[in-house]
């Protein structure tokens, strides 16, 4: 992404409403998005682990995929299984490269006519080519700039927004259907990014406000940043594109071959299959894992990962880093440090020690089972 400070930033249909709430307006992914409220992070934080929070993620790239064989034509560039979803239902799945590192995370719906793809803010400009270069004649990808997407998180999400929509509350996890709430027609998955139970919803951008309106009057609901958006996912082990992921990493060393489907390992013919098929027969390099460090000082990103005493691996050099933190901070409702990172394959099992290097200090930590605070989704 270039420098935010030189290119100009978008907006989102809810920025004045923002701004009306008294966000704190920050640059993200090529948007001016809001970090926080008045409230602050940690009361957003806690808040949607209690109830429910309201997130604007319409800087994410909507589209959809139209015409016969969309499934079949999908699958050329990732090693979910596609073809197996059925109408109604979403899954997650990653964008591979040619040599095998991860282009984007994404997630996909079937709506029985079309696909209905969402893609990060950072890697629409790159993803939307990249599926469009692979589609024969017959198969269409249509971008949705003109539309918003709205999160509702938290235990009490569904049963709020179902006010306005009782069939909402009849979704399961991962499904999907089109609702009409407070006169806007919305499109509803019933997924989300913070770990708890609730909904991603996509409306006409011109009526977005009026919906998010209509959904921030509901009783136990309140705005949330980006800030909170943060500390939520990384308690619930969830990774970040161009963080956790990227072009260099693998599914196998990011913990993600669950993404890819098991038809796909007997035909082996995505984007970077070679690569994933040695790594799963012979292990990675390196593998992501959780990180707990001792005290309550937290280690942020790009921290180094060192053996204890400085005891490197056989033949490194002694106190060369063993791998690095990709994303680190407190965790609110863990009420302590936390972190993921990659670290080498002998150094990624559950309770092996650590030191991190922070400010030039040794922070001692340990190999620790992520999600940090359960999954709540609807089962």
């Amino acid at each position: 992404m270039a420098d935010s400070s030189t290119e100009t930033l978008f907006e989102t249909p809810l920025a004045s409403l923002h701004r009306e709430l008294g966000g704190r307006m920050v640059p993200f992914a090529g948007y001016l998005m809001p970090v926080q409220y008045p409230a602050g992070i940690m009361a957003e934080h806690l808040h949607c682990r209690a109830a429910a929070s309201l997130f604007d993620v319409s800087h994410m790239g909507q589209a959809e995929l139209i015409g016969e064989g969309a499934a079949a034509a999908l699958e050329r560039v990732t090693p979910a299984d596609v073809q197996s979803l059925k109408p109604g239902r979403q899954k997650y799945g990653l964008l591979t490269t040619d040599d095998g590192g991860i282009l984007d995370d994404f997630m996909v719906a079937n709506l029985g006519e079309r696909l209905f793809l969402v893609v990060n803010a950072s890697r629409k400009h790159v993803d939307l080519p990249r599926i469009e270069s692979a589609l024969p004649a017959g198969v269409t990808l249509r971008p949705l700039p003109d539309r918003a997407l709205i999160a509702l998180q938290g235990p009490g999400a569904v049963a709020a927004i179902a006010t306005l929509a009782p069939g909402i509350a009849e979704l399961p996890f991962m499904g999907v259907g089109s609702f009409n709430i407070a006169g806007v027609a919305a499109l509803v998955s019933r997924s989300g990014y913070t770990g708890e139970d609730g909904v991603e919803v996509s409306v006409p951008a011109e009526q977005a406000e009026a919906f998010a309106r209509a959904v921030l009057a509901l009783p136990g609901v309140l705005p949330a940043g980006l800030g909170a958006r943060d500390s939520l996912r990384l308690e619930a082990g969830l990774c970040l594109y161009g963080n956790d992921i990227d072009e260099t990493t693998s599914a196998v060393e990011a913990a993600l071959t669950w993404t890819i489907g098991k038809r796909r390992r007997t035909e082996w013919n995505f984007p970077g299959a070679d690569r994933v098929r040695d790594e799963l027969a012979n292990g990675a390099k390196r593998l992501r894992v959780g990180i707990r460090p001792e005290g309550r000082q937290p280690a942020r990103g790009h921290t180094p990962i060192h053996t204890p005493g400085g005891v490197a691996p056989q033949g490194a050099p002694v106190n060369s880093a063993i791998g690095e933190i990709t994303s680190g901070g407190f965790g609110p409702s863990l009420n302590g440090p936390m972190a993921m990172g990659y670290v080498a394959r002998d150094h990624a099992a559950d309770g092996t020690a650590l030191e991190l290097m922070v400010r030039g200090k040794a922070l001692p930590a340990v190999v620790a089972p992520m999600p940090f605070i359960p999954h709540r989704y609807a089962r």
